[in-house]
């Protein structure tokens, strides 16, 4: 298969690493140095305490590579459109666009540039760092988690799974991928967006009833939108993992609060951002969502 990784972080480099053991793999970065480093010297995944080498094609410009069967975004979800856009020759009629960034509603983005029955989105229970150019550590490895908005018409899905399978993942094919990612979502609404808020541990959520309250009432009007949409949502079950979470992890550092704390760009729109934009169309009102979205980047613009 030929595929496209955009953004050579950690988690685009986990996958176009293992991915170009038997794939025809591209991976592409606007960082020179970084693809310069991968060209010369490889790309060095440290696993389980040792580095393997892997050789995927990195590139800072796709001019010339002609379509792909399918591209991987892995930039930030606030770069997406910029990076379909700036990387438009991988598509063709065939290609397909596959997800796997935190958040959700980022379908309405890939949307724009292809199909509806041309999109895949999931999540990834990997996780990893990086530890200097073209050197990543794959913390973690888990499911790979897929699914697509239709029907998967020309049994697309498999295909992927086969690929990715046999150079290290374990592909899920689920009949309702926004439930799962939905699942996930909850968490990153409320105890993620009002760590980011406050500039707090994780901890402080479930150990001050004020903080508790704000992310209480973030909970129930992700769940009200979330049974509107048709998903299922327990709202006990939900807040009960969710203080869990902070109790667990007590000095937890959320990436809304990091990216705020440091003066980046936040991913707000596709986590409480999704919320609303979601609430928009199945008509619930979500005031604390909306007023957290316009904080967050309130935030943003102090920097």
């Amino acid at each position: 298969m030929r595929i496209a990784v955009i953004g050579a972080g950690a988690m685009g480099s986990i996958y176009g690493g293992h991915l170009s053991q038997h794939n025809e793999v591209y991976l592409v970065d606007t960082a020179a140095p970084v693809v310069e480093h991968i060209q010369k010297e490889g790309l060095k995944l440290q696993e389980n305490g040792e580095d393997i080498l892997f050789n995927p094609m990195a590139v800072t410009s796709t001019e010339g590579v002609g379509t792909v069967d399918l591209v991987i975004l892995f930039v930030k979800a606030l770069f997406s459109r910029a990076a379909l856009s700036g990387n438009g020759g991988l598509i063709g009629p065939d290609t397909y666009v596959m997800t796997l960034q935190n958040g959700s509603g980022h379908e309405d983005i890939l949307g724009e540039f292809v199909d509806q029955d041309h999109i895949i989105i999931g999540t990834t229970e990997d996780n990893g760092a990086v530890l200097g150019l073209g050197h990543i550590r794959r913390g973690g490895a888990g499911n790979t988690n897929v699914g697509m908005l239709t029907e998967d018409k020309n049994g697309f899905l498999p295909k992927l799974k086969e690929a990715f399978d046999c150079c290290g993942f374990n592909v899920k094919i689920h009949e309702n991928i926004q439930q799962l990612i939905w699942d996930k979502l909850f968490t990153n609404v409320s105890l993620s967006a009002v760590t980011g808020i406050l500039q707090v541990d994780m901890g402080y959520i479930a150990a001050n009833e004020y903080a508790w309250a704000m992310t209480t009432s973030l909970i129930r009007e992700a769940v009200a939108v979330a049974k509107a949409m048709g998903l299922t949502a327990d709202e006990e079950q939900i807040m009960a993992k969710v203080k869990k979470t902070s109790e667990m992890s007590p000095n937890g550092c959320t990436s809304i609060r990091a990216d705020l704390r440091d003066g980046r760009r936040t991913e707000v729109d596709t986590i409480s951002g999704s919320v609303v934009r979601a609430a928009a169309k199945v008509g619930v009102p979500v005031p604390s969502h909306e007023f957290v979205v316009n904080m967050v980047h309130a935030l943003e613009g102090k920097n």
